[in-house]
């Protein structure tokens, strides 16, 4: 880049920011201002760092004018820069504070010194430029896929080259086993693009869920149209995945559209996978239909949802059991993955001797709670009472419907529940006064069995309940009914105090 330029009017530098904006490919204006912050830096040197020196290329004729820039100010700092408004006005009335003094100045040529001095500042503001238009190229291209050439491969990691910039694959977004060589085509997907000082970073992946997403997209014409969703996507990178689709047309199947013809779409997806198993699902609303789905070979007995756990307990035939979990857990996890849900796999059985060892517990504690002979309690466990309270507080006619149960029989039922409730009750506050747990803490709603366990791991103040965390106190209390959002919602209240005194 020829730079014997004079201060003049010369076409030369705009033939030269014409030349550089082409072969950079960014915008003419970027180079003219480059040139203007080069031929500053020349003035600068030649008139004194201390001066603002300001330089302008004409657009049209080329001519670089530079000026010695002076501020109008009330108070002078800087003499050099500086000049009150008195002495403005002495040179021109108009003047006012905020205004800027433009002296030019006479023409400098550019010896060698200076000219190296420009042409730095001019090829750091053209990088500059690039590395602005790079960003802004691919800053809203993040979420898409992109097709490159693998440039280099260090310790793993796979640089990929786009032509004008570098993508970067890290070692762990590559999918285990699959190899490349340099030269290599490559597609990916862009999970991130951040602006750094040495240019735009592009982070690519071929692991994460949403390649797999963007893949059927680009294969399936129904999901690129919108007709068929894809509602959520697990992988075991290599190995296995299942992807949940759902169709808005009741006329497409979306199963059938995603594995094409011959399974030609789905087969052109696995193939750019490395051979990694795919499970196509149809979604549903239901959790329950949706986990029995997201099982997919295996066969189901039954489906147990806890919603307020997210939990799903699903029952399989005993010789369903290893196809419903999987290789390693396989297939359950990624199911897991696929809904959101906890899952547990239980045989029919396991379960059948649960539900025997709960009836029993459940039998067990009526007879003893209520003082009532086995058949009676039985029933009671038989009808999906599960605890004291529910026989202490239903209406009397949800027991009056129970076979044998007269109205005699339950009102007796419930006076006996409500006794042996406020014996408990009694004997939980003795408890709690012998652990010496503060009134503050006892205040705040607890269950007493929930503030007995804790007393008992020397949580007795207000103070010790709220530094705990949620994972601690189900830590103490393992079997508490209280939902993570409700112990979360009990500890803050707890705090409230400590922002109060703050205030």
């Amino acid at each position: 880049m020829a730079l014997a330029l004079s201060t003049t009017g010369n076409t030369e530098i705009l033939q030269i920011a014409d030349a550089v904006a082409r072969e950079k490919g960014i915008g003419r204006e970027q180079v003219i201002e480059a040139l203007e912050n080069a031929i500053q830096v020349a003035g600068r040197r030649k008139y004194g760092h201390e001066h603002n020196i300001k330089a302008e290329i004409d657009r049209k004729s080329g001519e670089i004018r530079l000026y010695r820039i002076t501020d109008v100010v009330e108070t002078v700092e800087n003499e050099v820069t500086q000049i009150t408004l008195a002495e403005a006005k002495r040179r021109n009335k108009e003047l006012e504070i905020g205004s800027a003094i433009k002296d030019p100045l006479p023409p400098i040529d550019f010896g060698r010194i200076a000219a190296q001095t420009a042409k730095q500042v001019i090829v750091q503001k053209v990088r500059d430029a690039e590395r602005d238009k790079q960003f802004d190229e691919y800053k809203d291209r993040s979420g898409e896929i992109v097709s490159g050439t693998v440039k280099r491969i260090e310790y793993g990691n796979v640089t990929v080259d786009f032509g004008r910039t570098e993508g970067f694959l890290r070692r762990d977004e590559l999918i285990p086993r699959e190899t490349f060589r340099q030269g290599d085509r490559i597609r990916a997907y862009i999970y991130d693009v951040r602006r750094e000082k040495s240019g735009p970073q592009i982070f690519l992946t071929r692991t994460r869920p949403e390649f797999m997403a963007k893949l059927f997209a680009q294969e399936v014409p129904e999901i690129y149209d919108g007709i068929i969703e894809i509602k959520a996507v697990a992988r075991d990178p290599g190995s296995r995945a299942k992807i949940a689709v759902y169709s808005r047309d009741s006329n497409v199947n979306p199963v059938l559209s995603c594995v094409g013809v011959r399974g030609a779409r789905v087969q052109a997806v696995v193939g750019e996978l490395q051979g990694e198993k795919i499970d196509i699902i149809e979604w549903s609303s239901d959790p329950a239909t949706f986990v029995v789905n997201a099982l997919s070979s295996a066969e189901v007995s039954k489906v147990v949802l806890d919603e307020g756990k997210e939990r799903i307990e699903v029952v399989v035939p005993d010789d369903q059991l290893s196809l419903a979990i999987g290789r390693r857990g396989q297939n359950v996890r990624l199911a897991s993955q696929l809904v959101g849900w906890n899952i547990d796999i239980l045989t029919e059985e396991v379960e059948s001797n649960r539900r025997a060892e709960e009836f029993n517990s459940l039998s067990k504690l009526f007879t003893d709670a209520l003082n009532v002979e086995e058949v009676i309690a039985q029933l009671l466990a038989t009808e999906g009472f599960t605890t004291v309270e529910e026989v202490a507080y239903v209406p009397l006619d949800d027991l009056t419907s129970i076979e044998g149960f007269d109205e005699n029989v339950a009102t007796e039922l419930r006076a006996r529940a409500r006794d042996w409730l406020e014996a408990q009750k009694k004997e939980s506050e003795e408890k709690l006064r012998a652990l010496g747990m503060d009134d503050k803490l006892l205040a705040l709603g607890l269950p007493n069995d929930a503030l007995i366990k804790l007393g008992e791991n020397k949580v007795l103040t207000l103070d010790d309940f709220a530094d705990l965390s949620s994972a601690e106190f189900k830590d103490f209390v393992p079997d508490s009914h209280l939902s993570p959002e409700e112990i979360d919602s009990m500890i803050m209240k707890a705090r409230e105090h400590w922002f109060n005194e703050e205030k």
